[in-house]
C-alpha cells in the first residue's frame, strides 16, 4: 500500500532537481524527517550521524537552542538594503570586523557563497578601473580550485579537472598556475618559481588573484604549503594585484584557525564568507575588503559597487549569524575543531592500507581518502549508511568534515564508515 512518504518521493523523483544528478535518471534519495545534535532521522526512524555538516554549513549541528531562539526573536525577516538598513546587519557586520584581521573593515552582505565571489571578482575590476587600468581584467588562479557554480565564479574554478569543464568555451578565459604543492613538498621551491614567472608575464591584464587558502574544497580537497599562499600575498603586492581569499569553505574554524589565511601569516584584500556563516540555518554570504578597496572601486566611473541582491541584509539571517558567532565563542570552537581532527588523523590512518587507496590526508576538522578510481557515489553512501553515517563522496574522493560538536565515539563510527565506504566504492 501507498504511503504518503512513497508520494512525496515519487513525487521528487520525477519533479524535483538535486544537485548535480541527472533529472530523467535521477540517483536514490533518503528523506530526512528530523535533524538534532550531529543525527538526521530518516522516514524509517533511522538514524545518520552527518559526517558532512551539510555540506559544510552545520557546524554546530541541529537543533541548536540558541540558534532557534535566534530564528523566533526577530521583530522582522526582511526588508530591503536599498535606501534602508537594520540593526541585525549592522551588528554583524561590526562582528565581522572585529573577527577578520586588519585591515579588512569594509562589508558587503551577499546571499549565498556564489555570489560573493561574483561581487569580490566586480570589486577587483572595478578597482582597477578607479586606479586607471581598466585592461585588467583577467583573474590569476591555481588548478584544483573551486569557487561556486555561476558564471564568473566558474571560470575561476579548475577548467579542465573541475566540475565545469563543458563551460570552458563560453566562460572568461583566466589564466592558471599550476596546483599548489602539499605541505612540505619539495616541489614548492619550483612551484613558486613558476608561479611567480606566470604573474610577471600576465600582470598587465590581471585585476587579481582569488584562491581557497591552504585547503582547495570541492576541486579535490587539496591540502596544500602555506609558503604558496605567501607567495600569491608577495606577488599581488608586488603587480599592485588585489588578493582575495574565498573562505567560504574553510572559514569560522574549520582548518584549525579562525580564518585559514591566519596560519599562513596572510592578510588578503578581500575575504569572501559564507556556508557556516549561520551555522547552516539560512544562506547568507559577506565580502569583507580593506578601506583602500573601498576608496579605489569609489574612484571607478560608476562611483559604486554596482552589485545588489534582493536579500542583502537579510534580517533573519543576520540574527541567526550572530547567534552562530556566539556559539562558536561559547564552544570553544579551537578545541572542539583539535579534538575532531586528531580523532580523524588516528580514526583514518588505517585506510591507506586499503586496496586503492592513494592518499589519506587531514587539516583541522577535515579528513580525506583519495582512491585511485571514480567513486561510485550510491554504493559508497549506502556502505556508510549501513554504519550509521551520511557521506556524499564525490570523484575520487571519500571525505568528512563534521560538525565541530561531534563526539568522539561518532567520529570513530564516522571513520569507519569511510573504511566501509571505500572498498565498496
Amino acid at each position: 500500500m501507498s504511503t504518503p512518504t512513497d508520494a512525496l518521493l515519487a513525487f521528487d523523483r520525477d519533479h524535483v532537481w538535486h544537485p548535480y544528478t541527472s533529472m530523467t535518471a535521477p540517483t536514490p534519495v533518503r528523506l530526512v524527517t528530523g535533524a538534532r545534535g550531529t543525527r538526521l532521522t530518516l522516514d524509517d526512524g533511522s538514524e545518520l550521524i552527518d559526517a558532512m555538516s551539510s555540506w559544510w554549513a552545520a557546524v554546530h549541528g541541529y537543533g541548536q537552542p540558541s540558534l532557534d531562539a535566534a530564528v523566533a526573536s526577530v521583530d522582522f525577516a526582511h526588508v530591503m538594503f536599498g535606501g534602508l538598513t537594520n540593526a541585525p546587519a549592522i551588528r554583524l557586520a561590526q562582528r565581522l570586523v572585529e573577527l577578520t584581521p586588519e585591515p579588512l573593515e569594509r562589508v558587503f552582505l551577499a546571499d549565498s557563497g556564489s555570489v560573493s565571489v561574483e561581487v569580490a571578482l566586480k570589486m577587483a575590476l572595478q578597482w582597477q578601473r578607479g586606479a586607471g587600468r581598466p585592461g585588467r581584467t583577467k583573474m590569476l588562479t591555481v588548478r584544483g580550485g573551486y569557487h561556486g557554480d555561476t558564471f564568473g565564479a566558474m571560470s575561476v574554478c579548475d577548467p579542465v579537472g573541475g566540475m565545469h569543464s563543458m563551460f570552458t568555451d563560453v566562460l572568461p578565459r583566466q589564466h592558471f598556475a599550476p596546483r599548489p604543492p602539499a605541505p612540505g613538498s619539495d616541489e614548492v621551491a619550483g612551484w613558486i618559481d613558476a608561479f611567480r614567472a606566470l604573474a610577471a608575464e600576465v600582470s598587465d591584464e590581471v585585476a587579481a588573484i582569488i584562491v581557497e587558502p591552504l585547503l582547495q574544497g570541492a576541486g579535490g580537497m587539496w591540502v596544500y604549503d602555506p609558503q604558496c599562499l605567501r607567495t600569491m600575498r608577495e606577488v599581488a603586492d608586488e603587480h599592485d594585484l588585489l588578493l582575495i581569499a574565498d573562505e567560504i569553505a574553510t572559514g569560522f574554524g574549520r582548518t584549525g584557525t579562525l580564518f585559514a589565511c591566519e596560519a599562513a601569516g596572510v592578510v588578503p584584500d578581500l575575504m569572501c564568507l559564507g556556508k557556516a556563516l549561520t551555522g547552516g540555518y539560512l544562506s547568507l554570504a559577506a565580502v569583507v575588503c580593506t578601506d583602500r578597496v573601498a576608496r579605489g572601486i569609489s574612484g571607478s566611473e560608476s562611483g559604486v559597487l554596482m552589485h545588489g541582491p534582493t536579500f542583502m541584509g537579510n534580517a533573519l539571517a543576520c540574527t541567526v549569524a550572530l547567534a552562530s558567532l556566539d556559539l562558536l565563542v561559547a564552544n570553544d570552537w579551537a578545541a572542539q575543531v583539535a579534538r575532531v581532527g586528531a580523532r580523524l588523523v588516528v580514526g583514518l590512518e588505517p585506510c591507506r592500507e586499503l586496496p586503492g587507496v592513494i592518499d589519506v590526508r587531514t587539516i583541522g576538522a577535515v579528513g580525506i581518502v583519495q582512491v585511485d578510481h571514480e567513486v561510485d557515489v550510491v554504493r559508497a553512501a549506502q556502505a556508510a549508511a549501513e554504519h550509521g553515517v551520511w557521506l556524499r563522496p564525490f570523484r575520487d574522493l571519500l571525505y568528512a568534515m563534521p560538525p565541530y560538536v561531534t563526539e568522539d565515539g561518532d567520529v570513530d563510527r564516522i571513520c569507519a564508515a569511510i573504511a566501509a565506504a571505500v572498498e565498496v566504492a
